[in-house]
């Protein structure tokens, strides 16, 4: 394998469906699993199709409980092409399927460059006749709308004739994620098919409640020396097919070129979906044609977003940005979707939109801002429904939900299945409120990296003037302990959501919670003092904001809790009073204990009693800000934050996380690269291999983890650079980890595009493209300098 190509060898049904989401090929308005074409989906193979945004809700009866869930819809699957021989006889032997023909070998290769993954297999059948099979896919990187497939056949010694079954498949329903089978999954509905000659088939339907319209149309072709012997459209009920018969002897290999065009009513400039998808696809260039316009399409996308890093971890990191850009690329800049946590690639999550954007953004506003200004602008459409939420509990401000989907309302479950125990429980991780300030720091780091003060002083002033709104309104004040307090909330760790025994969910003063509270009331402050004054008038008027209540969010800002026990930041209050966990004898008794959780309860037991995370909570603020920030935080809270503090309260709670999240490793290892560099690496590397080794056991198959791949990119760029937009400078603090001491990146810098930083051998060098732009102020511990466009600045870094 080469550092852009992935290769799996042999057939594995147990590893399938774990190769099929990391085969996956995208362009951020759909994507399509790493299927076999000729197999439906089953317990071995889920073929699945995904258009960005594209959500049904359902409800279903499940332990006796009406659930409603809103779901990622899986489409129309347009990849369907099986093949068979016709025997010596005369008749047609058996459809091929890996799971019941010889396979002589079998090779998928994923060509990151390229942006297309190649199946090769040779199979012999009970006639000991050899087929050779070649296959290249691609999603079209150029025209969104756009997928084909290229499929050659060789006869290896033998002539005849192979029959070829090109399908559209409207028969399907979201089947992905196991545990959810007993719940209501055919979103698709009113499916109807057609034909136009002479080679194209398409299929019409529609969401069953969202009623989104969804067309696609496939023109499926053969190349070949010999004249075809037939071909018959043959729409039916729920599956629109193009039959083929073609001869084939040795040295005379056909060609099957299948092309797919899907539209979407969600679509902007187009009347009817089904006839732009007929159009289109009638219109489009032949394979070889439009292999090299999507290849000349992902080039100029690496060029503006590749990162150079050597060895294994620069091939790992390559695979993640390739599934990053497959989610979110250009063409979601014209989308109105959010960050969906598992991706474009499966159904876990029901494709929901988390927290996860707080660990993508970073990355992505450095190298294609207009796609982080288009993810922002998918929670400002949704401002207005975040407060009516928060006026439901009798709050004021924004309360964002903590899982979104189509329109901004609280998608989280209301109960959730322990598939350990088999039992249903309450679910309260709509209780973490966090979720708002990880929008507005969001808000606020695209626009110190864009310099796009439109939008901060419009749209992003907004949301954070109501996200402060909204944790002012939620902070009491203690007379007790003459400071303020956030009550009844769920930090980061997930685990706990409730004190041992109590009757209600939810804790008080998470420190993660409250502190990024007063970083958002802080800077919603700054920012209204610094709004020009018509602007300020006008978004005053806009939302109402009494006078009173910017003076009450300064004295908030300096006065919310954040708890400490025995000179450590405590996770929330009360932490101190939990049990410790025997962590020695459930690592002996189980395999694995990432999901501690689910294996106290099946034992009857709760993890709210134990001093147990599931992933970093605290060491999240270390994530987010830099050590400066960090003291000058708590300064402002009236608290002195050490080193030594930070290093013991790093210490304390490294021993007491379990990692039940894909994004833990990830925050510890930037923490530890920062505090405690000799263990940095180990974390590092397990946050790379996280998804390749599918280390949770099964759940990458359902779903890559977004956010914990686009972080892995995000710890080389900001992690090991200490790299900071701030205060009109580029801000660079770099960390010498032996095992990632080379790196190279290019960042689109406010007007500048192409700005190249690169480490190696002890030095830093910075170089900026020539441009009408003005000159870069670049900050480092010890030294500023200003380097002007078409100059490079080459700086000997100290040795420790």
């Amino acid at each position: 394998m080469s550092e852009w190509t992935w290769v799996w060898t042999g057939y594995d049904p147990a590893a399938e469906q774990l190769r099929e989401a990391l085969c996956t090929l995208g362009n951020g308005y759909f994507a399509t699993r790493g299927a076999v074409p000729e197999c439906r989906a089953s317990l071995v193979h889920c073929p699945g199709t995904y258009a960005a945004g594209c959500y049904n809700r359902l409800e279903s009866t499940a332990a006796g409980r009406q659930v409603v869930n809103e779901d990622l819809v899986n489409l129309p699957n347009w990849l369907v092409l099986r093949f068979r021989r016709r025997r010596a006889e005369g008749e047609w032997g058996p459809w091929f399927s890996p799971d019941t023909h010889a396979l002589l070998d079998h090779r998928h290769a994923l060509d990151l460059r390229r942006g297309t993954l190649t199946r090769m297999f040779r199979h012999q059948d009970d006639e000991a006749t050899v087929l050779g099979v070649e296959q290249t896919r691609l999603v079209h990187m150029g025209d969104p709308h756009l997928a084909a497939l290229r499929t050659v056949f060789t006869a290896e010694d033998w002539s005849g004739e192979i029959e070829i079954e090109s399908c559209l498949d409207g028969e399907v329903i979201n089947g992905n994620v196991h545990r959810y089978r007993a719940l209501n999954r055919r979103h698709v509905a009113h499916v109807r098919t057609g034909a136009e000659e002479p080679g194209t088939v398409w299929l019409n339907c529609r969401t069953s409640t969202s009623d989104i319209a969804v067309a696609l149309a496939a023109r499926t072709t053969v190349v070949a020396e010999g004249a075809l012997a037939s071909s018959v459209l043959r729409p039916a009920r729920h599956r629109a097919v193009h039959h083929l018969v073609v001869p084939i002897s040795p040295g005379r290999p056909v060609t099957v070129e299948k092309t797919v065009a899907l539209h979407t009513s969600r679509d902007t400039a187009i009347s009817d979906p089904l006839a732009e998808a007929v159009d289109r696809v009638s219109t489009a260039a032949d394979f070889p044609a439009l292999l090299d316009s999507h290849v000349a399409a992902w080039e100029r996308l690496w060029r503006r977003t590749d990162i150079q890093v050597p060895g294994e971890a620069g091939r790992i990191l390559r695979l993640h940005l390739f599934h990053v850009l497959q989610t979110l690329s250009p063409h979601t800049a014209d989308l109105d979707v959010g960050v969906p946590a598992r991706g474009l690639h499966g159904e876990a999550y029901r494709g929901h939109v988390f927290w996860d954007e707080l660990f993508v953004l970073p990355y992505l506003n450095l190298h294609l801002p207009e796609v982080s200004r288009a993810l922002l602008n998918y929670r400002y459409r949704r401002l207005p429904r975040a407060c009516r939420a928060a006026a439901a509990t009798g709050r004021t401000g924004a309360m964002y939900p903590w899982q979104s989907g189509s329109d901004g309302r609280e998608e989280a479950q209301e109960w959730h299945l322990n598939p350990h125990s088999g039992r249903w429980l309450p679910d309260h991780s709509r209780l973490q409120h966090h979720v708002g300030s990880a929008i507005a720091y969001n808000v606020w780091q695209y626009c110190e990296a864009s310099g796009d003060t439109e939008f901060l002083h419009t749209k992003g002033a907004e949301m954070l003037l109501q996200i402060a709104r909204f944790w002012a309104n939620l902070a009491d004040f203690d007379a007790d302990t003459g400071r303020y307090r956030i009550r009844g909330v769920v930090g980061p760790d997930e685990y706990h959501d409730a004190y041992p025994g109590a009757a209600e969910p939810g804790l008080d003063d998470n420190a993660y919670t409250n502190v990024m509270a007063a970083w958002v009331l802080t800077r919603t402050l700054g920012l209204l003092r610094r709004l020009p004054v018509w602007r300020r008038q006008e978004l005053i008027e806009r939302v109402r904001l009494d006078s009173d209540e910017p003076p009450k969010w300064e004295e908030i800002s300096r006065q919310l809790q954040v708890p400490f026990h025995q000179g450590i930041i405590s996770q929330f209050e009360g932490y101190d009073s939990l049990v410790e966990l025997d962590w020695d004898a459930y690592r002996a008794r189980y395999d694995t204990i990432r999901r501690l959780d689910r294996i106290l309860e099946a034992e009857g037991d709760t993890v709210n009693r134990y001093k147990a995370s599931k992933q970093a909570d605290v060491l999240m603020l270390g994530y987010l800000f830099s050590p400066f920030e960090l003291r000058d935080l708590f300064r402002r809270l009236g608290y002195d934050l050490d080193d030594e503090l930070w290093r013991r309260t790093v210490d304390y709670y490294l021993q007491r996380t379990s990692h039940g999240s894909t994004l833990s490793q990830l925050v510890h290892g930037l923490v530890l690269a920062r505090a405690r560099r000799a263990e940095a690496w180990q974390y590092v590397h397990e946050a790379l291999k996280a998804d390749i080794a599918d280390i949770q056991g099964g759940t990458t198959g359902e779903g890559i983890h977004l956010g914990a791949m686009a972080g892995t990119l995000d710890l080389v760029q900001r992690g090991l650079t200490g790299l900071e937009t701030r205060e009109d400078a580029l801000w660079l603090d770099p960390v010498p980890l032996p095992a990632l001491s080379e790196y190279g990146f290019s960042l689109r810098y406010r007007g500048h595009w192409g700005v190249g930083v690169r480490r190696r051998s002890g030095l830093l060098e910075i170089g900026v493209p020539d441009s009408e732009e003005t000159p870069i102020r670049v900050v480092l511990a010890d030294r500023a300098v200003t380097i002007a466009p078409g100059e490079t600045c080459t700086l000997v870094l100290p040795e420790s």
